[in-house]
């Protein structure tokens, strides 16, 4: 539970509060064994508790003042805690003001200075007098000692307190009375009411009663755009007929001047010197300012002058020089007078230092052209060509025409963007293509290049055969082509027997919008290989059999036999052929003409010699690797042509002993016997 006490501040110690053991329905003799005792948060014990009786006592007298400060409510919180059960009850005292503190004042006392220029009813606030008392208890109202010049009025604030005023009643006269001491008395509201004093001193002060005067009411100055920092612009004087702090003068800038030229210009408070302060960053070539003269008087009076300062420029601006359009990149088939850009040109001096001349380089398909006011058009004065130059640096000079001029320069950096004007050009008139005979089937013939001064697109090249025919076919069944890079490809093996040269047109085209193209002729030469063997004319055989050619029985020396003649459809030295004589029966008898194929006797014959010859001629051409073809020839020694032809297979000659099979056969007979011996040893030791 919880109990509130109240019980004033300063009650004295002992003084009965209350019963807590009544109060909270406590038995008080069990106080004592229940281990009573009291709990708070202050510094000091102020209240005690009788453990037989549980009678409230004050151990401590209270002050409130010291306790609580200016709070309105002053509050002492307590915690009581038994034990055997455990409880726990709060008590609360409320301590209640008594009015013992008197109304005091922060200062032993106040000094107000009055011009005696005041007119009555001008009001003073005087100070306001403090009671650490609350309520009734605190200040309550003012009093003022009697005088004819002044009286006391209380005046209320926004938040409800009052304060006192001084009012004038009756106006002043230092000379009659300089000084006037007044009493302002505070009291409470408290029974009986404290009161409390201070003096306050009224002294009269001297009127200030003239301005000071200038010699001059405007004054006027000029100086120089660029002068530095602490150059003078001009002296101001006034002077005042009073004396003393009245008659001291004080120089500043009036509030009427702005603040830009409060801080461009300083004044001196005593000499009057006026001088540059910072730089002279204005555009006006007249700057106007008001400089105030005001005394040292109490309720100091002043006069204003004016000030005319005339700023004499100097050319200290360059041109700005300020891109406000840029087109880039532009078209290389842009019109004459097509704009590229607009520039903003601008010169912050004045007059002839801000008037501006403009120009680029003469040697540019470019010009200037004047557009608003301080605006230029920058625009195209010829036509252009990316694939001469693709882009530009274009400086701007721009300069004024001040003394020295100045001068500014920009870059602006236009591209040239390419449009489809090129069509391909091939790197000749015509490409020849050599290719030998018996290709492989996709073989590389030949590259086409063409090229196309254009970029992207416009200088992306495709190649395409042209429709033809070549040797009454179509030529897409002989030739294919990569489009993207030109190669020409084989379709079939050439034959150069067939088909020694052919042409074709290969077409080149961009692919731009409309599309631009060139044609060019493709020479195709086929050049011949060694592919055919010499075709044996004459003499020739039939069904197998040898050709036979009859000779006298008697022939003479150097008698024609016969002419082997052989054709090559090989062209050049592939069919360049040659006659040799692989084999004869007798090799004294006949010899063959290397060049012309004749097969002539090489002496007069004989009657001993073989009535039947056999010769092999070989026909070989000059082919790198050469190629061969033979013929057998039957020679018939006989006067007479017989009514039937003998048997060739033979030549007429005893066979020879050793020929290659009878040679096997020894052999083969050697190795048997000798392994049959070989056997026969073996058995012969194994039985040993």
């Amino acid at each position: 539970g919880q109990i509130v006490y109240s019980i004033a501040e300063e009650t004295e110690r002992g003084a009965s509060v209350g019963n807590i053991a009544k109060d909270l329905g406590i038995d008080a003799a069990t106080l004592s064994a229940r281990k009573f005792r009291m709990i708070t948060g202050s510094s000091k014990q102020y209240f005690n508790i009788n453990a037989s009786t549980g009678a409230l006592s004050v151990n401590e007298p209270i002050d409130r003042e010291q306790l609580c400060e200016l709070k309105s409510v002053c509050l002492l919180n307590y915690e009581l805690v038994l034990e055997n059960p455990l409880e726990l009850y709060r008590m609360e005292f409320k301590v209640l003001d008594i009015n013992d503190n008197s109304p005091s004042f922060p200062l032993s006392e106040y000094h107000i200075n009055m011009p005696e220029f005041l007119s009555p009813g001008a009001r003073f606030t005087l100070p306001s007098a403090q009671d650490l008392d609350e309520g009734a208890n605190s200040v309550q109202n003012y009093t003022l000692s009697p005088d004819e010049h002044f009286y006391l009025e209380m005046q209320i604030r926004g938040d409800g307190s009052k304060y006192p005023e001084l009012v004038l009643k009756k106006a002043l006269d230092r000379e009659q009375q300089a000084t006037h001491r007044l009493v302002l008395t505070a009291k409470d509201g408290g029974n009986p009411p404290k009161s409390g004093d201070v003096p306050v001193i009224v002294t009269v002060l001297d009127s200030n009663d003239n301005a000071p005067e200038f010699e001059h009411s405007v004054y006027r100055a000029s100086i120089l755009e660029n002068s530095p920092s602490g150059t003078l612009v001009v002296q101001v004087h006034a002077t005042d007929l009073d004396e003393g702090p009245n008659g001291e003068v004080r120089y500043s800038f009036s509030n009427t001047t702005s603040a830009d030229l409060q801080r461009m210009f300083s004044i001196h408070p005593h000499t009057g010197e006026v001088t540059v302060n910072g730089v002279l960053a204005v555009q006006r070539p007249l700057l106007e300012m008001f400089i105030e003269a005001r005394d040292n008087g109490a309720f100091g009076m002043s006069s204003t002058a004016k000030l005319l300062v005339e700023i004499t420029d100097v050319n200290n601006h360059g041109p700005e020089i300020t891109i406000t359009s840029l087109s880039s990149p532009i078209p290389e088939d842009a019109v004459p007078g097509t704009v590229i850009a607009l520039l903003s040109i601008l010169d912050k001096d004045p007059g002839e230092n801000g008037k501006v001349t403009c120009q680029i380089s003469e040697n540019l398909p470019f010009q200037l052209k004047p557009s608003l006011q301080n605006y230029y058009s920058l625009v195209t004065s010829e036509l252009l060509d990316r694939e001469l130059i693709s882009e530009y640096n274009i400086t701007i000079t721009a300069t004024d025409l001040g003394s020295p001029p100045l001068t500014t320069q920009k870059t602006i950096w236009v591209q040239i963007s390419d449009v489809n004007d090129n069509a391909p050009v091939f790197s000749a008139e015509a490409f020849n293509v050599f290719v030998e005979e018996n290709n492989p089937l996709g073989a590389f013939l030949y590259q086409v290049s063409a090229s196309d001064p254009d970029i992207g697109e416009n200088g992306r090249v495709s190649y395409v055969l042209r429709n033809s025919t070549v040797a009454g076919s179509a030529l897409t069944s002989f030739l294919s082509m990569n489009l993207a890079n030109g190669s020409i490809y084989a379709k079939r093996a050439f034959d150069f027997e067939q088909l020694r040269s052919f042409h074709f047109q290969v077409e080149a085209k961009d692919n731009g919008s409309p599309a631009l193209s060139a044609a060019i002729t493709v020479n195709v030469y086929i050049s011949d290989q060694n592919d055919n063997a010499p075709a044996i004319l004459y003499p020739t055989s039939q069904n197998g059999s040898i050709a036979v050619e009859v000779v006298p029985r008697l022939a003479d020396e150097d008698y024609l036999v016969t002419k082997v003649v052989a054709d090559d459809e090989d062209n050049a030295q592939n069919a360049w052929l040659s006659y040799h004589l692989a084999h004869s029966s007798d090799s004294t008898l006949f010899q063959l003409s290397p060049h012309t194929g004749e097969l002539r006797t090489t002496r007069s014959m004989r009657s001993t010699d073989f009535l039947k010859h056999k010769v092999v001629v070989v026909v070989r051409d000059h082919g790198e690797p050469p190629l061969s073809s033979t013929v057998t020839v039957g020679i018939l020694l006989a006067d007479t042509l017989p009514q039937a032809l003998p048997d060739f297979d033979d030549s007429g000659e005893p066979p020879p002993l050793l020929n290659a099979t009878n040679i096997y056969l020894i052999v083969s007979l050697a190795c048997v016997s000798f392994i049959f011996a070989a056997f026969i040893f073996f058995l012969a030791v194994v039985r040993l």
